[in-house]
């Protein structure tokens, strides 16, 4: 008998705040059906400036708010809001700060050009979640990540955050979409990244800090990896398989007849059993 899951949601996309993609679908839905199973769920994504607060009514948590992440020796104020969902029951939270995610556009500018500050908006999206789950004062036992702003969270949770006693125990699944393979980030990323607890050699990867070395970074503090698009990076997969971890082949969550939520459900078991 496996215990009941208390899972944390971390993902760039969640419908219908986002367009449907397989990770804003998943992002969705997967929580509703782990709840509606009897476990206990939170979900978290980056409260871009393109969501209309008014239509989806969200609104600041005071309580939670207040906050501040220090990046490259500046504070810069972290923001909590809610929405719910209310055909599923269920609640998500949103990271939000002015510098980082008022803007309109997701990733890149009007030109297409990758915003030179997507590394600092991964940190600060990454450390914000953990902060704001230790104000909740909710542990978790599975930590399931989604999208690469999610894909620092694992170095964060098992470096930074590892004597936490929330955090002690939780387990890390990464799903791969294949959402940036071609990006690279800011040259000084990696010092930006290193917080007490995390040392130079914890991110060796992102000496180059391009997208690929990021996810492999995620996968590096990862418990379990699934495919969640048929057409993974094989360097990524070769990654996950060398770091002898369990891995969930992909599964099409938007067939009408997909098993992906059985799956997912199957998986989280085997990786609460490893030790």
């Amino acid at each position: 008998m496996t215990k009941a899951k208390k899972i944390l949601f971390v993902s760039s996309e969640i419908l219908p705040f986002m367009p449907q993609t397989d990770m804003s679908y998943v992002g969705r839905h997967l929580p509703q059906a782990v709840q509606e199973s009897g476990g206990e769920i939170r979900s978290f994504m980056p409260k871009y400036g393109c969501i209309n607060e008014r239509r989806n009514q969200l609104h600041e948590v005071i309580r939670l708010s207040g906050m501040n992440i220090i990046i490259k020796d500046i504070d810069r104020p972290l923001i909590i809001k809610v929405a719910s969902i209310s055909a599923a029951r269920m609640q998500v939270y949103f990271i939000d700060n002015e510098d980082y995610f008022q803007r309109k556009a997701v990733y890149r500018d009007g030109d297409e050009t990758f915003f030179a500050d997507n590394d600092e908006r991964g940190i600060f999206f990454a450390r914000g979640v953990l902060e704001t789950v230790k104000k909740l004062r909710w542990k978790p036992n599975i930590v399931h990540c989604h999208g690469w702003l999610s894909h620092l969270l694992p170095l964060y949770l098992k470096k930074a955050y590892h004597d936490d006693p929330l955090f002690t125990n939780a387990r890390v699944v990464v799903s791969l979409y294949n959402d940036l393979t071609a990006e690279s980030f800011h040259e000084n990323m990696k010092s930006k990244v290193i917080v007490p607890g995390i040392k130079p050699k914890d991110v060796e990867l992102l000496e180059e800090p391009t997208a690929l070395n990021l996810t492999k970074t995620a996968i590096q503090y990862a418990d379990g990896v699934i495919l969640a698009n048929p057409g993974v990076e094989n360097a990524l997969t070769e990654f996950a398989q060398s770091r002898n971890i369990p891995i969930l082949p992909f599964v099409n969550p938007q067939d009408p007849e997909s098993t992906y939520i059985t799956d997912y459900n199957r998986f989280y078991d085997q990786i609460l059993q490893t030790k």
